[in-house]
């Protein structure tokens, strides 16, 4: 495994409406009907939690067509994974909730349940992860900075969204607290990948040309595009350090020379390294799961940690990986 030129995402973006988000109850998002959930709807739903669009969204990820970051917001995240799961389901293809998709889904469960925080979700963590990476390849591991930050990836919510459904309740070893519960990782043996660049999205396609899960990913970008044509998976590396090299990949702060960073989730390239035999290029994860979609990378494919380790669950060396514009 070689992810030392891998380059790392541009963090630049910044959210709309991730401050001072207003409490939000788990019986709210479980009774809210999703056939409520209108195209006019979504385009005004971008600067609140809507308790509508959360369920929709667990519902998405655990039919296997990710919407990434469960945040209750509209986003084109959302509009690709309702496409995705037609595509699974053999629908017309238009990335619109309409009554054909919502039949299909399956709603079998609460979408936000109660957990009890367990000592394991205590440890491991770090105070805090510097932005400069010559600090952080001081580091030991690159984990969790808090209890808080470590449930809302286990369970793919957007942190303000996991702070909304728990604003009163002490996030320690103990308490409850609710979260989202998008169901068990998809299983299968993937054979085919698709990168689709431009609507950035990852499908992974069984043998049969079955849709066994989509993603949505962060593939390149115009300065630093990702490659083109047809290669295929080396190898899979869990918990893979990075090796930051100011020759080949950006320029970080006043780094000027090699650096090697421990593994964690909070790593420039998350918890897993899916290598391609495109030289320093691969599929993996992120530290800033909400940027998924919405901030561009220097030529990697990005997904959040969750996907990709569910994706890495389903390959095998050779499996080929189709780039297309």
């Amino acid at each position: 495994m070689n992810n030392a030129f891998c380059l790392v995402p541009i963090f630049s973006l910044i959210l709309a409406g991730v401050a001072a988000a207003a409490p939000l109850k788990g019986e709210e998002i479980n009774n809210a009907p999703i056939n409520t959930v209108s195209t006019d709807r979504l385009a005004n739903s971008r600067s609140k939690f809507d308790p509508a669009i959360v369920h929709l969204q667990v519902l998405l990820d655990r039919a296997g067509s990710s919407p990434g970051v469960i945040d209750g917001r509209n986003g084109e995240n959302l509009g690709m994974a309702i496409a995705g799961f037609e595509i699974a389901q053999q629908l017309p293809v238009d990335g619109k909730l309409d009554p054909d998709v919502i039949g299909r889904l399956p709603d079998d469960a609460p979408a936000i349940q109660s957990y009890v925080i367990l000592e394991d979700d205590g440890k491991d963590l770090v105070e805090r992860i510097p932005k400069d990476y010559a600090e952080q390849a001081k580091m030991r591991h690159l984990g969790y900075t808090s209890i808080t930050e470590k449930l809302a990836e286990r369970f793919h919510m957007d942190i303000n969204l996991f702070k909304a459904l728990n604003p009163d309740t002490p996030v320690a070893v103990g308490e409850t607290v609710f979260v989202a519960m998008p169901g068990a990782s998809r299983s299968g043996e993937v054979k085919r990948i698709e990168a689709h660049k431009k609507s950035g999205q990852v499908m992974a396609f069984a043998e049969d040309g079955t849709l066994l899960a989509a993603y949505p990913a962060t593939i390149g970008s115009e300065e630093s595009p990702s490659p083109t044509g047809t290669h295929k998976v080396k190898g899979v590396a869990r918990m893979p350090p990075y090796t930051y090299n100011p020759k080949i990949n950006f320029q970080q702060g006043k780094n000027r020379k090699i650096l090697k960073l421990p593994s964690g989730p909070n790593n420039p390239v998350g918890t897993v390294w899916i290598d391609l035999t495109e030289p320093t290029y691969g599929i993996h994860g992120t530290p800033s799961p909400e940027l998924i979609g919405k901030a561009s990378s220097h030529g990697c494919v990005r997904l959040t940690n969750w996907d990709v380790e569910e994706l890495a669950g389903m390959v095998k060396p050779g499996v080929t990986v189709e780039f297309f514009d």
